[in-house]
């Protein structure tokens, strides 16, 4: 998905082939126990394109690993983790296909899981989503990868939300630039807001992938634990606490 210049606006035309899925689909990595907050990971796509979403897409299954690693260190201690698979590939204008998407996963959390802390993790318009979706008032914080925002992305979802976000200082995809302004107008509203600049990494996070995979785990499993009193590794909160207590909150490098 271009995130520079594709814009939200404009009404995309639906083809007339395209057959869209009733509803999106959401996998399920139960926690060892009963569940006592919830990670839902959502991933990107296009600006406009109501092509269905397959499992091999590589959208979403370049948010396995995020899903696995935070199954592996959170799941013993009941985090469930949710991965969903949009409908269509498509945020589409004003339909914004992948926001109602997250809704729906968020109602079916809530009706199952209510009252548990949901913590969002998304990249691309994944990452976009995560933000949109964050006013759910379950919702306690959000990581946002390399995020398809703009201007006018509105920083209302995540007041009183922890908020991260991460992006490659040479992505051409989306635009670091906008994320680092989005985090400066959230500031006043979050209950935190961290911006990490990943050095010569681009929108795939292909460079340094251990970085992104092992922060955004750190950064969840450090709320968890907050939210829950789990009693999570050390080890595993190391990234976060070294990283995200900085004197600079939007000037981290890694």
């Amino acid at each position: 998905m271009s995130g520079n210049g594709a814009g939200m606006g404009g009404t995309p035309r639906r083809p007339a082939r395209a057959v869209v899925p009733a509803d999106p689909v959401l996998t399920v990595r139960a926690p060892r126990g009963e569940v006592t907050a919830v990670a839902l990971v959502l991933h990107g796509g296009r600006a406009h394109s109501f092509d269905p979403v397959r499992s091999r897409h590589l959208s979403p299954s370049r948010m396995i690993p995020f899903a696995s690693i935070l199954h592996r260190r959170g799941g013993p201690l009941g985090l469930a983790v949710m991965a969903l698979r949009n409908r269509v590939r498509g945020w589409n204008g004003p339909e914004m296909s992948a926001l109602q998407d997250a809704r729906w996963a968020l109602e079916r959390i809530r009706q199952q899981h209510p009252g548990v802390p949901i913590y969002l993790v998304g990249h691309s318009m994944g990452g976009l989503t995560a933000i949109c979706a964050a006013d759910d008032p379950q919702v306690r914080a959000v990581a946002a990868l390399a995020p398809w925002l703009e201007s006018n992305t509105p920083v209302d979802p995540v007041k009183d939300r922890h908020l991260l976000i991460v992006h490659g200082d040479t992505d051409r995809w989306t635009s670091p630039r906008q994320s680092r302004r989005f985090a400066e107008r959230a500031l006043p509203l979050a209950a935190s807001v961290n911006y990490v600049s990943v050095r010569n990494a681009g929108h795939f996070m292909f460079r340094k992938v251990g970085s992104w995979h092992g922060l955004t785990a750190s950064f969840i499993l450090s709320r968890f634990a907050a939210d829950t009193g789990a009693g999570v590794e050390p080890a595993h909160l190391r990234l976060a606490r070294t990283l995200l207590t900085a004197d600079e909150p939007l000037a981290i490098r890694v």
